[in-house]
């Protein structure tokens, strides 16, 4: 075997070796620093990759996605000096993989670091209560603070948020005293307030009550004084008339009339809640007898011709006589 033919399959070999060399595939989601003789000159993207072989080397594989970073248990004191046991996590993503790898050595702990950091500033300024109340607001503080310092590291900071907040023991006792008696001042407060309520209601619906009832007692004053200037007006009509029928000589009318007023004042006199017992001995002639008595006056005024009429009786009362029938004993 001759040395060309061993030299073949050497340059061979060797140039397969120098192929997988300088060939590089980067997975997705990942990205790779090439450097040259320890000096940074590129990024390399995911898929696949030359580089010069023996020249070349890959220096950091970062991963690009978005990456959960957890924040342990620390003491913090607030403002008013209460001492609670806070933990949290964080969100970033790295944007600049050179930045990333050659920025700040140890990634993941400066972020954790940073982040504690910033979470014993950030919440040491505020009041026990504060805390507990406004998650958000913490929250949002503390993402802007940490993504601005960790901004020249190459790396965003998506998240950052605050898990659970821990006070002692005996403070949680007081809270809970403290919400106990808040909820029996404010149940305290608005049965007092309902009690006001109802009165008010009930002194408007009794001013209601009261103007309703006014506003009835002059509807029924005004329809009364109204009747009784109809009953008026009528009355003022039928003496009209009887005038009118006496003027013309017709004694039937005035008979009416007065029969009519004697009857009504009987059964008024009748009626009077003053009387308990009424003894009236009056016959039943005496009404016709007084309705004759009233046809000879007007025999005497009208004259003769007065006498004429059907209602007068046969044999009417003389000048002078009393009318009959008006001489009652109760």
């Amino acid at each position: 075997m001759s040395g060309f033919d061993f030299t073949i399959p050497v340059l061979v070999v060797l140039v397969l070796v120098v192929l997988f060399a300088g060939v590089k595939t980067v997975p997705q989601g990942y990205n790779y620093t090439i450097e040259r003789f320890g000096k940074y000159t590129r990024t390399l993207a995911p898929g696949l990759n030359l580089i010069v072989p023996f020249f070349d080397r890959i220096g950091a594989k970062l991963n690009m996605m978005e990456q959960v970073l957890n924040v342990p248990t620390q003491e913090v004191i607030t403002k008013d000096n209460a001492n609670i046991a806070v933990d949290g996590i964080a969100f970033y993503q790295i944007l600049n993989a050179p930045q990333a790898a050659y920025q700040v050595s140890g990634l993941q702990n400066a972020i954790l670091n940073l982040t504690m950091t910033n979470i014993r500033t950030v919440m040491g300024s505020m009041v026990l209560d504060e805390l507990l109340s406004n998650r958000d607001t913490i929250n949002d503080r503390l993402l802007r603070v940490v993504d601005e310092a960790a901004h020249s590291w190459g790396i965003k900071m998506t998240r950052v948020e605050i898990k659970d907040i821990n006070p002692p023991q005996d403070l949680l006792d007081s809270m809970g005293r403290q919400m106990k008696a808040e909820r029996d001042k404010r149940a305290v407060v608005l049965e007092a307030e309902g009690t006001r309520a109802a009165q008010i209601l009930r002194a408007e619906g009794l001013k209601q009550a009261q103007i309703l009832e006014a506003e009835g007692r002059r509807e029924a004053a005004f329809r009364e004084a109204e009747g009784r200037e109809r009953l008026a007006e009528a009355e003022a009509k039928a003496t009209e008339f009887v005038s009118a029928a006496i003027s013309g000589g017709n004694v039937q009318a005035l008979n009416y009339f007065v029969a009519q007023k004697y009857t009504e004042a009987f059964g008024k006199f009748a009626t009077s809640p003053n009387q308990k017992v009424i003894l009236m001995p009056m016959e039943a002639s005496a009404l016709i007898g007084s309705l004759g008595g009233i046809g000879a006056i007007a025999r005497e005024v009208f004259g003769d011709n007065a006498a004429t009429s059907p209602t007068t009786p046969s044999t009417p009362p003389a000048r002078g006589r009393s009318v009959p029938g008006t001489g009652s004993n109760s």
